[in-house]
């Protein structure tokens, strides 16, 4: 058990496209009248908030210089200024931070590159050629207008150094001493999302989508940065911009590799994270590799710093350390400082690395003719790649993969479907499932679909015994299909299919003759229906293939919990699969294919006869319907 301490800090988060015009009604939120425009790009948010705004401040500079806010200070004063309105990139949410830790005023952040410093209670500011930082929970913005549309027009540079640098964010979060699982997963989806968004904005600048998923991926970073502790990575760009005058972001992207290459064997767990993230296998060459491709600067000699200042920066990162997982002392970080000037590649790996063959099989995929193609198998690659290199797969045992997957796949007929029990069995079909359709939490949830499914099932009137002449406990099923309102579905196409009282689908029996346990019904005018058969029992999926040797060789039983299957159809609405799973059932616990849902866990209770009673309502959504 890791013991954690989680604390938040709370801001109102408004995201989308064209969101800059909500800014009036923020303002009236936080029962401000006089409010000071800060950033060099407000003049459509001036004209938005017209009389509201009494002063504007466009003279922003990196690294907050306390000179640069005595300046602002003076038109909060002289203007009577209650709210504070910050457009732009780091600079100009680090100068509204300033000016509240002197004011105490509130602030609304509307940021414009992928900084993330919006989401934190940290500002850090320049005086005498020293970067110093103060915390305080009453520096967050009190609320943080995210418009997408507002990034279109970051240019293509700075939009990678600025996305490197909310990657900055995400990295030392993950080794950070106050790192918890909440973070943990910010910050590994905060990484995927830049690191998949920003090749796509080098090459379109106009991606909505692309930009929509950097800004996520940035303000995810943010909220990780304004939650735990900075480490080396932090001190060095703080002391490289506030004593050097190095550019703030590009700093960040040179300087990113190296000392996660420092601080590596110190934090594998968190190495591992990122590499994963990433779909690489030797994280800081990754990151080197993403921002060379991208066009980023990649030493320091290329941003002005002078070698000859190197030793004085060390010095200077190491007087007053940020915590940090690797010890730090003034020869370390010197080389730290040099590699990052050389513009060295740096790498942890103790095998050959393999990141341009993975580089050169994405790349094969830029000529198809769907984009979606082309990410889906570059990020398969990817990760396939980090799965061989990060277990350090022998020929032998790849070998033995393929022979297993050849075997399942010479298993598959049109009654066997062992690729399906495969997928099953992985959770895949599950997770399938729940991203794909559980975007609907008013409709009944859905079900793998299993691999036992029969397209055509023979069409049978209410009321029939889909069980007759088989042995088991006698059921019978009460069925009605509603739409969101609860409004009938009349003339819903329900098929319905289950196991015998034994445990197996009739495919599995080759001596019957035609389908069992398995017909198609049509709902009423009022969306009703019913039939008979018997109580599903719990049962084994087919265990005698490569499928059931993974499982024993795992430790794992093949059995599922016992249900009805389900899939209903009808016009103008989406297709619902799903079961029904008897409460009180063995596995519900553990079902082999991970398909239990609490939803979809019904009492079945004996009637007078002993018959058993089945009652549901399904809700089935319309067709386009995906709010979640």
């Amino acid at each position: 058990m890791e013991p954690f301490e989680y604390n938040a800090h709370a801001s109102r988060v408004i995201f989308g496209a064209g969101t800059l015009g909500r800014l009036p009604d923020e303002v009236a939120r936080i029962g401000a009248a006089r409010v000071l425009l800060l950033g060099g790009r407000s003049d459509r948010a001036a004209e938005l908030l017209g009389p509201l705004v009494v002063a504007r401040f466009e003279q922003v500079a990196m690294h907050t210089p306390v000179e640069v806010t005595e300046q602002a200070l003076a038109l909060v004063r002289e203007h009577d200024v209650d709210c504070l309105v910050s457009i732009g990139g780091g600079s100009s949410t680090g100068l509204g931070k300033a000016l509240a830790a002197r004011t105490g005023l509130p602030q609304i952040a509307v940021p414009t590159t992928y900084a993330g410093s919006e989401m934190t209670p940290v500002v850090g500011e320049t005086s005498d050629g020293e970067k110093t930082t103060r915390s305080d929970p009453a520096l967050v913005p009190r609320t943080v207008v995210y418009d997408v549309e507002l990034t279109l027009g970051l240019p293509v540079e700075l939009s990678v150094t600025s996305g490197l640098n909310a990657m900055a964010h995400a990295v030392e979060a993950l080794y950070s001493p106050q790192a918890n699982p909440a973070v943990d997963n910010f910050a590994q989806d905060a990484l995927a999302r830049l690191a998949r968004s920003l090749p796509v904005i080098a090459e379109r600048p106009d991606d909505l989508d692309a930009r929509a998923d950097a800004l996520t991926g940035a303000w995810l970073a943010g909220i990780c940065l304004g939650t735990v502790g900075m480490g080396l990575h932090h001190k060095l760009c703080h002391v490289l911009g506030g004593s050097f005058g190095m550019p703030h972001s590009p700093t960040h992207a040179v300087m990113l590799p190296h000392v996660m290459a420092y601080n590596a064997a110190a934090a594998p767990d968190a190495m591992r994270r990122i590499a994963s993230a990433l779909g690489a296998t030797d994280a800081p060459a990754a990151v080197f590799d993403l921002a060379a491709r991208l066009g980023a600067p990649t030493s320091l000699e290329e941003l002005g710093m002078s070698s000859g200042d190197l030793p004085r920066a060390a010095s200077l990162a190491t007087a007053q350390p940020y915590p940090n997982p690797r010890a730090l002392t003034p020869e370390g970080v010197l080389s730290v400082l040099e590699g990052a000037w050389r513009g060295d590649r740096p790498s942890t790996a103790g095998r050959p690395d393999i990141g341009w063959l993975t580089d050169e099989v994405v790349a094969s995929f830029a000529g198809a003719a769907s984009p979606r193609t082309a990410q889906l198998l570059g990020d398969l690659v990817r990760r396939l790649h980090g799965f061989v290199a990060d277990n350090d797969l022998t020929e032998d045992e790849w070998q033995a993969a393929i022979d297993f997957l050849t075997r399942t796949g010479q298993l598959c007929s049109p009654t066997r479907q062992e690729f399906v029990l495969l997928s099953d069995t992985l959770g895949i079909s599950s997770a399938v499932d729940l991203l794909t359709n559980s975007r609907s939490p008013e409709t009944t949830p859905s079900a793998v679909l299993g691999p036992f499914y029969v397209e055509g099932p023979p069409a049978v009137p209410a009321g029939t015994n889909l069980a007759e002449g088989l042995p088991g406990v006698p059921l019978r099923a009460d069925v009605r299909i509603v739409d969101l309102d609860g409004r009938p579905v009349p003339d819903a196409v329900v098929d319905v299919w289950q196991s015998n009282q034994d445990g197996f689908y009739d495919v599995q029996l080759p001596e019957l003759e035609g389908p069992v346990l398995r017909a198609r019904l049509r709902s009423d005018a009022d969306g009703r229906l019913w039939f008979r058969s018997i109580l599903p029992s719990e049962y084994p999926i087919p265990d005698d293939g490569p499928v059931g040797q993974m499982l024993r060789a795992t430790g794992r039983h093949p059995y599922r919990a016992p249900h009805l299957h389900f899939m209903i159809s009808a016009p103008g609405f989406r297709r619902l699969i799903t079961q029904l799973f008897v409460a009180g059932g063995p596995y519900l616990d553990s079902d082999a294919v991970f398909g239990v849902k609490d939803d979809l866990i019904v009492e079945f209770p004996a009637a007078a006869d002993g018959t058993r009673t089945v009652e549901f309502t399904f809700r089935i959504a319309p067709q386009g319907d995906h709010h979640g």
